[in-house]
């Protein structure tokens, strides 16, 4: 076990914030995730966590899993004071981090996230673990699944994983898996290109566009300047940004407040 306090840290919002699908509530407080294999449980009660791994691989990963180390607040004390409305959403979502998570995990997460909700999405994820993915014994001796290869699902009809919930995205996440399989797509390669080359590559893949680039930049390879544009973000664009986001002024740094604007599009205006 590892425990620590942290501050800007709310596994409730990061859990509901739209950029992980294998994160659940387990009971109040405690969260379960299963991230590049692994599965880890959090507790959190207020800034206290407690995280059901050892130092070792809390260091050696789930540390910058979580961006532990960057001071969110600092960049939310960098929003113009004028700006009530993105100073509201950060307030509101001040707990959100931007997980750094598995490449191809995400790519195929943003493939199926087109034109789709949280829910299914999550479920849609869930039945291709299920049904492809490597079985795995929790540290409680549950069973979880590891998420598939691209060599499981490369080999597959490109209508298979309507099975799976998938719909016309089956073709999407089949056709790119044998891309990548075939060594066309160097995930390595990509991992370590600046923003624009990152997204460039991305976009070559089947079914990848614009948005879904960036959300891949953002929540796989740490390009804290992506900044995706989906419904609810134009949404907020066309009601408050009729000039377009200043991203000079928060250069580097906008997809963190990105997500503070999708959250509170998402769950903010229900509590007023």
């Amino acid at each position: 076990m590892v425990r620590m306090t942290a501050d800007n840290f709310d596994m409730a919002q990061i859990c509901d914030s739209g950029q992980c699908f294998r994160m659940k509530k387990k009971e109040e407080g405690v969260y379960s995730v299963i991230a590049a294999g692994r599965y880890l449980e959090v507790e959190q009660s207020g800034r206290e966590l407690v995280f059901s791994c050892d130092e070792e691989e809390f260091r050696g990963f789930w540390e910058g899993y979580f961006d532990l180390v960057r001071d969110y607040g600092a960049y939310i004390s960098e929003i113009n004071p004028n700006d009530k409305y993105l100073s509201n959403a950060a307030l509101f979502g001040s707990g959100i981090r931007i997980l750094r998570q598995d490449l191809w995990e995400m790519i195929v997460s943003f493939l199926i996230s087109q034109q789709n909700n949280i829910v299914r999405i999550r479920k849609c994820i869930y039945n291709i673990c299920e049904k492809y993915g490597e079985k795995r014994a929790s540290f409680r001796g549950e069973e979880y699944y590891a998420f598939p290869t691209p060599e499981a699902l490369a080999c597959l009809p490109e209508d298979a994983l309507k099975e799976c919930n998938l719909g016309y995205r089956s073709k999407y996440v089949v056709r790119t898996a044998r891309y990548i399989a075939e060594g066309r797509c160097d995930l390595e390669g990509i991992s370590s290109m600046r923003y624009r080359d990152a997204k460039t590559e991305l976009l070559k893949l089947f079914g990848v566009g614009e948005k879904v680039a960036d959300c891949i930049c953002l929540f796989a390879l740490g390009h804290m300047e992506a900044f995706p544009v989906d419904t609810h973000i134009q949404q907020a664009l066309d009601a408050h940004y009729k000039r377009g986001f200043p991203k000079r002024r928060y250069k580097g740094f906008q997809g963190i407040l990105q997500q503070y604007i999708f959250y509170w599009e998402l769950k903010g205006k229900e509590h007023g």
